[in-house]
């Protein structure tokens, strides 16, 4: 300041802000010799001039505040401005209530006046940094509180020192999705199913609303395309089979699980399946003119109703191929979607892949091995003039016990029948040729009319021949054991002979050991009159 006789001197301001009724800003400020030292005792209760004079680090990434014992800001750093929102004429002089009034300031000033009372520290508190409502993102920031003491062990004021912590809790959030992931996704051979899981998981974590639509071949087990475009002039069926929402009932959804949806012709999604790419617009665009006035208003009308703002369309593909597409919208979380955000959703959508193929080579199979034991088993079994037959072919495990099951119904010589169940242990396409194989030899053996015991004698012989003929370099079909209960019903003298052979897996061997059905359940011979 310049003295009124010309020199300069330079001198000590404290500034405190007032608050006048009609609205307006005041100031005091308080001044004092530089060279001298400060005016006010050291045990003076009034401690703003002691606080104002405390350095401040500006250029470190952390942000510290100084507040008096009223818990008005004495001092702040830059870096704290800039973390949580509060420019600095707005906090000066000021409660963090009066600059930034709202639930969040409450709480914090609680834990302020208590490290006032008590003197401990408060480690590590989490908040929302005070961004204005027009800025669509949040910081997250974790503060640390200690009380200010004079020599005497009196309470100064209160110092605050925050660190953003936003990126190191969305990269934890991040890994604790994709470990949710690994248990949450892929829990069944349903494709459906599959969808479902990888929507559900991403609501609310990632995405406010989320969809996953399938081409249809896959649901079917059929093999997917290439690439998912028009053909023939048309769009590929899809449909929905995974739904999700932070609202009761799906509201922001066009269709239902299990419907077609509408893929328009020109549009993000058909740009996603024709190019295998994600497509990703952090501020979505919905203004008059864009595709979705032109080919879908409907979709339109719900996106402005729900006031969807941030979208990403991401590809669901595996070996090469395209099976679907997961889409994820954010309605009520202001932020928009990120970079990071994309890549998690990439991550999810491969791993939803993985499972969704596995699904769809199983229905495949399924598939096939249920066509061909129908072409297996007999279709109008019959017992001649010797009984009536009535059958039913029922799994006990619809998802796992496809396999090699059969029966049949033989017509003998004198008017007899011979009645057949058997199994071939082991599940999927390899068990059902395996039990192709025996229902023939059992059916050539069965024509030779000898006992029962006889017959199963024979047939763990062919059993035998099969086995040494599987190429030794696979060593899953090296193996055959089988279960079987023949029964030769004759109605003249109203007996039954049946007999029955239990299953030991036969290995690949050059001699034989045993010329049972098994050599640790050989066949049991048995007669009954009726």
């Amino acid at each position: 300041m310049r003295h009124r006789d010309g020199r300069s001197i330079d001198v000590r301001l404290c500034v405190s802000s007032l608050s006048g009724q009609d609205g307006r800003d005041w100031w005091v400020v308080c001044a004092t010799d530089k060279a001298l030292l400060p005016a006010w005792p050291a045990e003076a209760t009034v401690a703003e001039p002691l606080l104002a004079t405390l350095p401040l680090p500006s250029r470190l990434p952390i942000g510290v505040v100084v507040r008096d014992t009223h818990l008005r800001c004495i001092q702040v750093n830059d870096t704290q401005g800039s973390k949580d929102g509060i420019p600095l004429p707005k906090r000066l002089g000021r409660r963090l209530t009066e600059a930034a009034p709202g639930t969040e300031a409450e709480t914090l000033e609680a834990v302020m006046h208590q490290v006032l009372e008590s003197g401990d520290p408060a480690i590590n508190v989490d908040y929302q940094a005070f961004l204005p409502a027009n800025v669509r993102s949040s910081r997250i920031l974790t503060a640390s509180y200690f009380r200010l003491d004079d020599a005497q062990g009196g309470a100064l004021g209160v110092c605050v020192v925050s660190v953003d912590v936003t990126d190191s809790r969305r990269a934890r959030e991040r890994l604790a999705i994709l470990g949710e992931a690994s248990r949450r996704i892929g829990t069944t051979l349903d494709v459906m199913q599959t969808a479902q899981e990888l929507a559900a998981l991403t609501v609310p974590f990632l995405a406010d609303f989320a969809t996953v639509d399938l081409a249809e071949s896959v649901q079917h087990g059929e093999e997917p395309l290439a690439h998912l475009g028009p053909q023939d002039g048309r769009i590929p069926v899809f449909r929905r089979a995974g739904l999700a929402s932070i609202h009761p009932g799906t509201p922001e959804s066009m269709f239902a699980r299990g419907e077609p949806v509408f893929v328009p012709p020109t549009s993000p999604f058909t740009g996603v399946l024709r190019s295998g790419k994600s497509h990703f617009e952090p501020m979505l665009d919905t203004s008059a003119g864009t595709w979705l006035d032109h080919h879908d208003p409907a979709r339109a009308e719900k996106i402005r109703e729900h006031a969807m703002h941030s979208l990403m369309v991401v590809p669901i593909h595996a070996r090469g191929a395209v099976l679907g597409m997961a889409v994820f919208m954010r309605t009520e979380d202001p932020r928009p979607f990120e970079e990071d955000d994309l890549l998690l959703a990439e991550e999810l959508a491969s791993w939803a892949a993985l499972a969704l193929d596995n699904a769809r080579q199983y229905v495949r199979e399924r598939s096939a091995v249920l066509a061909l034991q129908r072409r297996l088993h007999p279709h109008r079994p019959t017992g001649g003039s010797a009984a009536d037959v009535a059958w039913r072919y029922l799994p006990a495990d619809s998802h796992h016990g496809i396999g090699g099951d059969w029966f049949d119904v033989i017509p003998l010589s004198g008017a007899r029948v011979a009645l057949v169940v058997g199994d071939v242990v082991g599940h999927g396409i390899n068990a059902a040729a395996k039990m192709g194989q025996l229902r023939t030899a059992m059916n050539t053996l069965a024509d030779m009319d000898m006992p029962p015991d006889e017959v199963l004698s024979r047939l763990d012989e062919q059993v035998i021949r099969l086995t040494e003929a599987e190429d030794p370099r696979h060593p899953a079909t090296t193996t055959m054991a089988a279960t079987c209960l023949y029964a030769v019903y004759d109605p003249v003298t109203r007996t039954c002979t049946m007999a029955r052979g239990g299953a030991t897996p036969r290995p690949r061997s050059s001699t034989r050991t045993a010329t049972s059905p098994s050599p640790t359940c050989p066949p049991e011979h048995r007669s009954a009159s009726d």
